[in-house]
């Protein structure tokens, strides 16, 4: 198994993280409208969400190899 490194799964859920983040920011302040502390608390919550999964999947492994 000299190769196993290369064949590991580098999956880190940042996809995910991004959908859930932007399903947050869209869908949750239509939900409850009647309250809008819990819209403004989603409201960041997807942007904050988004932005991990962001980080995660596209800047993470483009990090410079010194």
């Amino acid at each position: 198994m000299a190769h196993s490194e290369h064949n590991r799964s580098k999956n880190s859920g940042g996809f995910a993280l991004i959908i859930f983040g932007a399903l947050l920011l869209f869908l949750a302040p239509n939900i409850y409208p009647s309250m809008p502390e819990l819209g403004t608390v989603s409201l960041i919550g997807g942007i904050i969400i988004g932005a991990i999964g962001f980080y995660l999947k596209f800047i993470k492994g483009r990090q410079r190899k010194v």
